[in-house]
């Protein structure tokens, strides 16, 4: 009788094992942007508590992968609030 080698065994795959870094999720976590909604706020230096959403207690900028803001209001948002700073209001 042979005995099986239990380095070699194949384990019990489960779904989390298949799941790859590289392969796209099923969009758990993705969000529209909310400065590009209907009604959305106007992204402006002069507007302030808007500006404290996207900052760090540490007063860096939030990324845009974390805040999901689009690519463009995300470069919008970074020239307001270092106008904002830049002139004192943050």
């Amino acid at each position: 009788m042979k005995r099986k080698n239990k380095k070699f065994q194949k384990k019990n795959s489960n779904s989390l094992s298949k799941l790859s870094l590289f392969q796209k999720g099923d969009g758990k976590f993705s969000k529209r942007c909310p400065l590009s909604t209907k009604n959305a706020p106007i992204v402006d230096y002069k507007n302030i508590d808007l500006l404290k959403k996207y900052i760090s207690e540490n007063g860096k900028i939030i990324s845009s992968k974390i805040t999901s803001v689009s690519f463009s209001k995300q470069k919008k948002l970074t020239k307001e609030i270092k106008k904002a700073k830049i002139l004192g209001l943050l």
